[in-house]
């Protein structure tokens, strides 16, 4: 794996003795300039929560305010929002994913609740979170703000936890061989060698949650909760308002206002972190063109990395200890003795399945009480037409994204030029083309039924691209002059490299737009703008329907479906895809 390292400076010698010392060039103006960036965004972050802790009744919440001028700080609260849910969803992925890869029984369970967490429509259930919060922060603003933050949480999650336990289980084979020659411990080997292994994947990844959590962000900010309408200062309040005005000319400021908030994100974060998981591709021979950061190349002057590592060594020092506890010490741990590992798994699956059979007894226990098992009839008609949109839009975002992907991930100059503008395209709530999709449907005569798919796509379709783009960014540049070498050019290229080196990522993001587009079915099938409300026929409708009026016997049945779906189609398509990936496409 390359790393590239920064010289350090020639060392000088000391009067007495003729010990060598580093020589430690004095602060320059660079090293000011980051110090005052970062107590400027320090003291911004700390102006902009004070508002997340104001006192808060639920009887008495006010209107948003619609005045363009005030939209600069509901970015700031949406932006700071979006950064905590992300931060969340980074240690989440971390702790699952790895439980989940190194333990064969917990993989069994974590493995399809990880299916039906990313199926379950937490727009479903945002109205029992709001009230859940609410009540657990009583008298203050902090427990809507908590409820916003994880209805993000959930929009960002599952997508990068899904890539990075694919990095864990498809490790290229020289590194995982390096790791047991050496003797690393399981911390070191999670730190050294499988989180460098899948930064790219998870840099892209979370790029794409970020995207995600904007399409979030329009349904979270402001919702409903039994005739009480809770709404939180940000740019996803301020479009709802809007939208629900009709008010074209502020919907028009909102998405000047979102599109460079996006871009602004996109190049102080994560274009500079694009640039810096370049280090981490897995190849011998460094790239002629790799890609640039103007913020990035800024920081590197600086000195206050070194001046930080130094001073954070021992809390590093401190945190692999605590690795090493939590984790033990090597993988040799993992080897025991085939009829207790049998014992084990028989008995963990005895207790798994009576956790399970008991939960599935209790719910139709429920069901069959309130309204009777026939319940299930009508979702699973209107679930089997969404799950053929969902199937569509699959095939067709993978015809069309696919090679782009792989176009725009092979050329750094590109991916320099196309990133702002894919995570623009990704990040942009269709709630906010809502009217303008009336607007269309109504003059064009299109059938909603046909159209929802389209609305569908704008939430689902980029998993696909963004995964594309990083399977193809992880291509070891000495595979491609060797390909160059040999004169593979053209369908055997895409036969021979291409195609099957983006194969593991494409399997990631197709799962996760599978996923996400049963969701985006929710709001898709339902479209409400200014009074005119178009609705086609399916599972979204069915539970955004039972949403709205509070039935909950209905709403748990569409749910409990969705989840069969979307857990039926990942078992039997999607995972012998994973284990294809891991068995012959793992570099």
């Amino acid at each position: 794996m390359r790393i590239t390292e920064r010289r350090r400076p020639a060392a000088r010698r000391t009067g007495g003795g003729g010990r060598l010392v580093p020589n430690r060039r004095r602060l320059s103006w660079v090293d000011f300039a980051v110090a005052a960036a970062v107590l400027v965004l320090g003291y911004l972050a700390l102006r902009v929560g004070q508002g997340t802790t104001v006192n808060f009744d639920p009887a008495d919440v006010p209107d948003v305010d619609t005045d363009p001028a005030r939209l600069p700080y509901y970015a700031a609260r949406s932006v700071l929002r979006m950064f905590i849910a992300l931060g969340a969803s980074v240690v989440f992925t971390f702790g699952y994913a790895y439980a989940a890869a190194r333990s064969r029984r917990l993989e069994r369970i974590l493995i399809p609740a990880l299916d039906i967490l990313q199926s379950v429509p937490v727009l479903g259930f945002l109205s029992v979170l709001v009230t859940f919060f609410v009540a657990l922060f009583p008298g203050s603003l902090l427990g809507l703000e908590c409820a916003v933050v994880f209805a993000i949480f959930t929009s960002q999650a599952w997508n990068m936890t899904f890539g990075f336990y694919a990095t864990l289980t498809s490790l290229p084979r020289e590194l995982d061989e390096v790791s047991r020659s050496f003797g690393f411990s399981r911390w070191m080997r999670f730190w050294r060698i499988e989180v460098p292994a899948g930064v790219i994947d998870l840099v892209w990844n979370g790029m794409m949650s970020f995207a995600g959590g904007w399409f979030m962000l329009v349904a979270s900010e402001a919702v409903s909760v039994s005739g009480h309408d809770y709404a939180v200062p940000g740019l996803g309040s301020y479009a709802g308002t809007a939208i629900g005005e009709g008010d074209l000319d502020k919907i028009g400021w909102c998405i000047v206002a979102m599109t460079l908030t996006i871009v602004t994100v996109n190049f102080l974060f994560w274009r500079p972190l694009t640039a810096w998981a370049e280090k981490f591709k897995n190849e011998q021979s460094e790239a002629t063109d790799v890609q640039r950061s103007y913020v990035l190349d800024f920081l590197r002057r600086s000195q206050w990395s070194t001046l930080l590592g130094r001073a954070s060594a021992p809390a590093r020092e401190g945190l692999g200890r605590a690795g090493r506890v939590v984790l033990g010490r090597d993988d040799k741990a993992l080897a025991v003795d085939p009829v207790r590992r049998r014992t084990g798994d028989l008995i963990f699956g005895l207790i798994a399945c009576a956790v399970l059979l008991w939960g599935l007894y209790d719910l139709l226990r429920y069901l069959r009480r309130e309204t009777g098992l026939g319940v299930f009839g009508e979702p699973l008609w209107l679930g089997l037409i969404t799950f053929v949109r969902v199937v569509v839009l699959v095939a067709a975002a993978t015809v069309v994204w696919v090679p782009i992907g792989v176009w725009i991930g092979s050329s750094p100059r590109l991916t320099k030029i196309a990133q702002p503008v894919v995570q623009v395209l990704a990040s942009f709530p269709a709630n906010l083309l809502f009217p303008l999709a009336v607007w269309f449907f109504l003059k064009t005569g299109l059938d909603i039924n046909i159209g929802c798919v389209l609305l569908m796509a704008l939430g689902a379709q980029w998993y696909v691209l963004f995964n594309a783009i990083a399977g193809a960014m992880a291509i070891p540049t000495d595979l491609k002059e060797a390909m160059d070498d040999l004169g593979v050019r053209g369908l055997q290229r895409w036969k021979r490299l291409i195609l099957p080196a983006v194969f593991p990522a494409y399997v990631t993001g197709g799962i996760t737009a599978s996923g996400g587009a049963w969701n985006a079915s929710i709001v898709g099938e339902v479209v409400t703008f200014a009074g005119t409300t178009l609705t086609a026929t399916g599972l979204g409708a069915y539970i955004f329907h039972a949403t709205e009026t509070g039935d909950f016997p209905k709403l748990i049945a569409g749910i409990a479906v969705m989840s069969l779906y979307v857990v039926g189609l990942n078992r039997l398509f999607w995972r012998p895809l994973y284990a294809l990936a891991e068995r012959r496409y793992s570099m």
